[in-house]
């Protein structure tokens, strides 16, 4: 099964977020979790190499099931890590990498940026939600969003 980290940095009442050139949607900085690599690393590395920029302590936000369907059968299914920082270390960012295009935006626009469904749901909680999300997003072959199941859980 497919591991995918990604990393949600927030400084300024402001969010990082990568366009996808296919698409034109929004996600975290991120991507494939290589072989014996946490998910700790797996997402530190990513943002580092999509972005040029260090996260400031990132913590684990969100533990998600990924699952494409083509009708009743499943073609697909991967497992993503969100992770947030609140701030960043260096101030060289890429603004434009083979990934897509870098740009800062409001946390409040994370609600209408055009983005999948789910990432919407996952980074909203990542961005103002205490606690971890546990959750589980169906999907068309077309990315059109069929079925999400949320819990979460925070220490006392």
């Amino acid at each position: 099964m497919q591991r995918i980290a990604n990393l949600l940095a927030i400084q300024d009442g402001k969010v990082l977020l990568l366009q996808k050139p296919r698409r034109g949607w929004y996600v975290a900085p991120g991507g494939k979790m290589e072989s014996g690599e946490s998910i700790y690393e797996a997402a530190s590395r990513e943002f580092q190499e999509e972005t040029n920029l260090t996260p400031a302590n990132p913590h684990l936000k969100g533990v998600y099931t990924m699952i494409i369907k083509d009708g009743e059968k499943t073609v697909d299914e991967w497992m993503l890590y969100t992770f947030v920082a609140h701030g960043i270390v260096g101030d060289h960012q890429f603004t434009e990498t083979r990934e897509g295009v870098l740009e800062w935006h409001p946390i409040e626009a994370l609600r209408n940026l055009p983005m999948a469904e789910g990432d919407r749901n996952n980074l909203l909680f990542a961005a103002l939600d205490e606690g971890i999300q546990y959750g589980t997003f169906t999907y068309t072959i077309d990315y059109e969003l069929i079925e999400e199941r949320f819990q979460s859980s925070k220490e006392n």
